[in-house]
């Protein structure tokens, strides 16, 4: 019958331990003792402070303890009245306070974040800004370098056509030139002609008028 009794109580510890681990919190009353075994007998291995995170590896109903496994990995055997199925509401208290100081940190965060989108954002609207105003100068500027463009072309325009006028009156006068030396040199000639006839002329009535006779006339040679 013993033999039977420890089989069965090897396969229920076995069983227990076989079991998945729930967690379990350290009472807030006070720091309980982790012994290596379930009785005040065992020797304590450590303390435990209250509020601590530990893992229920088993229950023993019979003499109240539960074995547990700390976060360091220590196991060992602690009153199961001690243990608690959620932190304390100091734990809990002390965590919602810590969460509330980190939200109220990230949201300090972001309205850090924030005020800077907008910095930038103001920014970039100023930037946008001095660049339209740059950009409608530089239009300005690019039209009135048309205008005078188009002002040197029509100044070119005109110089080639007033060029073009001047050879050409150049080219009438150059003509004009020859005509009037031509017409000179005509006019010469028939100069030179003119008192050459002249000389002649003056020349055969020389000649001629001596040789006639000039003879008053008588009244008798009027019957």
């Amino acid at each position: 019958m013993k033999t039977i009794f420890r089989l069965a109580l090897l396969g229920g510890l076995f069983l227990a331990s076989a079991a998945p681990a729930a967690p379990a919190w350290v009472s807030d009353q006070f720091e309980i003792m982790l012994r290596s075994g379930p009785s005040t007998s065992n020797a304590i291995q450590l303390m435990v402070d209250s509020g601590t995170r530990l893992e229920v590896l088993e229950r023993d109903d019979e003499s109240g303890y539960s074995r547990v496994r700390t976060s360091g990995g220590t196991e060992g055997w602690v009153l199961s009245r001690y243990l608690m199925n959620e932190p304390s509401a100091r734990e809990q208290l002390q965590t919602l306070t810590a969460q509330l100081t980190d939200a109220n940190t990230r949201g300090t965060s972001l309205d850090t974040q924030m005020q800077a989108v907008r910095s930038e954002y103001e920014s970039a609207n100023s930037t946008i800004r001095t660049l339209e105003r740059e950009k409608a100068a530089v239009e300005q500027e690019l039209a009135e370098i048309r205008r005078t463009a188009a002002n040197v072309l029509a100044i070119n325009d005109q110089n080639e056509t007033l060029m073009d006028q001047l050879a050409a009156a150049q080219i009438r006068a150059d003509t004009l030139e020859q005509e009037n030396r031509r017409l000179a040199s005509q006019t010469t000639r028939y100069w030179f002609m003119a008192g050459a006839l002249v000389l002649l002329f003056g020349i055969v009535l020389g000649i001629w008028l001596p040789r006639i006779r000039w003879q008053r006339p008588s009244r008798y040679d009027r019957f």
